[in-house]
């Protein structure tokens, strides 16, 4: 009897396990199904890395930017389109992690749990997606990065709506004829499977006198009465600290030092804030934070001086020591200054099939504070100030030393102050020289060709 009750209840807790076991992977089906089919590893989709059934993706415009004709996924037109935006549209190998070929699949192809892949044609919504981007914009910031020849990362974004107007990311190369990399050339394309807008880290440089200048204006009372004097090199903890090439701007006020770029000014005021003030205000700009762009989460810039020495402290002042950034960061924060302190979430998914842009959490204008307004409009008055593509601009030039006997990375971030161009942007150039020289063509090509797209033209 005893045996027989050992074995009914041996027997009643395989059939719970096995039951709970079915009720599990039932769940996992129906909850993940989506997320496997995306998988670029998922083997069971063919032809075309399994985008034969996809949808078409177009610009803002309407332009088509990838479908499929005739079982054959095939791209834009034009080469330098392509190109520009690989990263952002993909390929067939679905290398790139981040691109929508990549991230939404299973959009693309018309997945259904019911049917899977098969569903009949006559039953299918679209699965076609629309982005934000315009595919002229990226096609003249690529240009230009391109003749290069280096790695870099560009992107112009709307700092009211969240738009992402153009996004290109160096290396690049044609997804309708895909290099054969091997051992000989992979140099040539060491990274390019990484969208560098929204996935790559680089060392600031002046660029990041903005934060600098932030903490200064709300710490320092007297900021904008005082001068220094600067002689292009100085003894600040025990090492130098010095101006590019050296340079001597003599005694100089606030507002020039900013104009001027002036290293020594920018490390002195760094070392009188200290370290907590500048950690705080780092923190507060979103320096050691990850944005949201769409459903892709750029990576966290780095800056803390918490154990840092008194020259690696003024170094920090003037974007150098351990410091780290990301383009896509550095745009929505120069958005921010625009907006009055107030960042707005970029994103470049406009519309899609089903219910894409709330399972992305794409809802709108989402904003966060970065700055409050009076330091925000306060920082803005003193960024020196461009004119090009029928806009007025503030910006601020970087030239990062990077180190390894490689060539400074070359920044040119800012925004518009233009009421119907409302755009703000970053842009590196890697190994390369000064920004004003190599990121600020790239952007004024990039934004005279995103204001045009928006103010529709």
């Amino acid at each position: 009897m005893k045996r027989t009750l050992r074995r009914s209840t041996l027997i009643l807790i395989f059939t719970i396990a096995f039951i709970a076991g079915i009720g599990f992977f039932t769940a996992e089906l129906i909850f993940n199904a989506k997320a496997w089919v995306d998988q670029p590893y998922n083997a069971h989709i063919s032809g075309s890395g399994g985008l034969a059934q996809a949808g078409k993706i177009t610009d803002r415009n309407g332009n088509v930017l990838a479908q499929t004709v005739n079982g054959e996924r095939v791209y834009n037109s034009d080469a330098d389109v392509r190109s520009a935006l690989l990263h952002t549209v993909g390929d067939n190998s679905l290398n790139i992690s981040t691109a929508v070929q990549s991230k939404y699949r299973s959009k693309l192809t018309g997945y259904s749990l019911i049917w899977g892949l098969n569903m009949p044609q006559s039953m299918r919504s679209s699965h076609d997606i629309g982005l934000t981007v315009d595919a002229n914009a990226c096609k003249a910031a690529y240009e230009v990065m391109n003749s290069y020849g280096k790695r870099g990362a560009c992107v112009v974004y709307n700092y009211q709506t969240g738009e992402v107007i153009c996004s290109v990311s160096t290396y690049s190369y044609d997804p309708q004829a895909p290099p054969e990399i091997t051992e000989e050339n992979e140099k040539d394309y060491d990274g390019v499977y990484l969208d560098n807008v929204v996935s790559s880290t680089y060392t600031p440089g002046s660029i990041f006198k903005i934060v600098t200048a932030a903490a200064a204006i709300e710490n320092i009372p007297d900021l904008f009465e005082r001068t220094w004097y600067c002689e292009g090199s100085e003894e600040i903890g025990g090492h130098p600290v010095n101006c590019v090439d050296g340079e001597s701007h003599g005694e100089i006020n606030f507002q020039e030092a900013m104009e001027h770029s002036c290293n020594i000014v920018f490390a002195k005021l760094a070392v009188e804030l200290g370290s907590e003030k500048m950690n705080a205000t780092a923190q507060r700009m979103g320096i050691n934070s990850s944005f949201s762009f769409d459903d892709i989460s750029t990576p966290k810039g780095h800056y803390d001086t918490s154990n840092a020495t008194e020259n690696e402290l003024a170094w920090s002042g003037a974007g150098q020591y351990d410091v780290k950034v990301n383009p896509m960061q550095m745009a929505v924060i120069c958005g921010a200054i625009a907006n009055g302190g107030k960042g707005v979430c970029p994103g470049y998914i406009k519309s899609g099939s089903g219910n894409l842009l709330k399972e992305i959490g794409v809802t709108g204008n989402q904003t966060f504070d970065l700055l409050n307004q009076t330091t925000a409009q306060t920082l803005g008055s003193v960024m020196p100030q461009y004119e090009f593509g029928g806009m007025s601009i503030r910006a601020k030039t970087g030239t990062a030393e990077v180190g390894d006997e490689k060539q400074p990375n070359g920044w040119f971030i800012g925004y518009s102050t233009s009421q119907d161009a409302p755009l703000a942007f970053a842009c590196v150039i890697e190994d390369a020289g000064f920004g004003n020289t190599y990121a600020r063509p790239v952007v004024e090509a990039a934004m005279a060709a995103s204001a045009q797209a928006i103010r529709g033209h």
